[in-house]
């Protein structure tokens, strides 16, 4: 159910309860209040997690950039070694 769906509902729900009998009104009334703050609390925390989670995959995307660039620069400093031994053994012969 979508934000619209359920204000709608909840504004149809608060109509019928504003109807009935004053002792019944008061605890259904009381009890949408519940509702609606429930489901205020929910929205924020489903909020917060899709920040938390948008944020995971930044980090996330950092750090296999920086993971690439650390493969790439160790094999650059692996195949510079190799060179460096080759010359130097070339150079004894």
């Amino acid at each position: 159910m979508d934000e619209q769906t359920f204000q709608t509902k909840l504004a149809e729900l608060m109509k019928e309860i504003s109807t009935l009998p004053k002792a019944e009104r008061e605890k259904l009334e009381q009890l949408a209040a519940k509702t609606q703050q429930r489901h205020q609390k929910l929205k924020k925390t489903v909020t917060d997690l899709q920040e938390s989670l948008d944020y995971l995959r930044l980090s996330i995307k950092y750090l296999v950039f920086d993971l690439e660039a650390t493969r790439r620069e160790n094999a650059y400093l692996r195949k510079m070694l190799e060179e460096d031994r080759a010359t130097d053994h070339d150079d004894e012969a």
